[in-house]
């Protein structure tokens, strides 16, 4: 955990590959960095083999694949079947876990602040301005909120994260599905932009009176606020890995072409709803066949042995028939 904490605490991205050997190369999505973090960390102990992993963003991991500079990519935005035909890949959920709304405002505690998919929508949009606002106040009557400009933090870079968070506001939202929609990287009504997670987390952490949104490990290894949401069933919950288990529970993979599932906005009393899949890209047939099958090695290991390590960062392991499904995708699809 101290060497997790370091490197999330310090935001550090693609420098923080140093502590890796180079032996398995992969990029992507900064959403599930903690968890590949300490998965590396303890698989390197335990084989001697190494992962270098540049957290850099889905859309930059996505592009690295497609160029073949990586032996994998990591993306939160899955591709769809026929982009993964055209480009030779095969792609898999690793983990999933949740993006939280987190905010720094004097006073006010984590879980206090409630806010609803439209609410949030409003305030991306800048058509919610200022933390007192009405809106706000309504689902909040009992905070003391402050008579202060909200500061919009978004991301900068293309992002599974950003895919996910507006993909839910679309849902949530007429009018940011219409003036906005959802996507890796979107024209941004308002905000600072802040790159990776980490760069979100940052800018959080130092501005007073702002609002953004990270995956919930950043949150939590950051002590940042988050707030509590209001679930598409009208109850509000909190974000915690029962809350993400209850929005996990209603994905069904085995019927989807390349694993492709997007669980915001699911259904459920107890159901998060910006709860999201992180996924792994590789090519049918591998430049470096070697390089693949110690790829595949690790990702074995951690379906096998990384199940209790990511509950403790409040990811949630998949399935253990959803990885049956996924072991027997490698062994028709991947050529070794």
């Amino acid at each position: 955990m101290k060497f997790l904490k370091a490197i999330v605490a310090a935001g550090l991205v693609a420098a923080s590959t140093s502590a890796f050997a180079a032996d398995i190369t992969g990029a992507g999505a900064t959403f599930p960095f903690p968890v590949y973090s300490k998965w590396a960390d303890a698989y390197k102990k335990e084989t001697g083999n190494g992962l270098n992993y540049q957290s850099i963003g889905s859309g930059a991991g996505i592009k690295q694949i497609q160029a073949k500079t990586v032996t994998f990519g990591a993306t939160d935005a899955p591709l769809k079947a026929e982009q993964l035909e055209k480009d030779g890949l095969v792609q898999w959920p690793m983990v999933m876990g949740a993006i939280v709304p987190v905010v720094n405002l004097e006073g006010i505690n984590s879980g206090e602040l409630v806010l609803s998919g439209e609410l949030l929508a409003d305030i991306y949009l800048g058509k919610v301005l200022k933390w007192d606002d009405a809106a706000i106040a309504k689902l909040n009557p009992k905070l003391k909120l402050p008579s202060a400009a909200i500061t919009v933090v978004r991301r900068s870079d293309g992002s599974g994260t950003t895919f996910n968070f507006t993909d839910y506001l679309a849902k949530a939202s007429a009018d940011w599905k219409t003036k906005v929609g959802s996507g890796t990287a979107v024209e941004w009504p308002v905000g600072v932009g802040a790159k990776g997670n980490e760069g979100v987390a940052g800018n959080i952490s130092q501005t007073k009176n702002a609002i953004g949104y990270v995956e919930y490990a950043y949150a939590k290894q950051n002590k940042l606020t988050y707030a509590a949401l209001i679930n598409k069933a009208g109850k509000t919950v909190q974000p915690t890995i029962a809350a993400f288990q209850a929005a996990a529970s209603n994905a069904d993979w085995a019927k989807a072409p390349g694993y492709y599932v997007i669980l915001t906005d699911q259904p459920g009393e107890a159901s998060w709803p910006i709860t999201a899949a992180t996924f792994i890209l590789m090519h049918k047939t591998p430049a470096d066949k070697a390089a693949s099958a110690e790829a595949v090695k690790f990702f074995t290991w951690a379906f096998a042995k990384g199940g209790k390590m990511a509950e403790e960062l409040d990811y949630i392991p998949m399935p253990e028939p959803v990885v049956k499904l996924i072991e027997k995708t490698w062994s028709a699809d991947i050529k070794s």
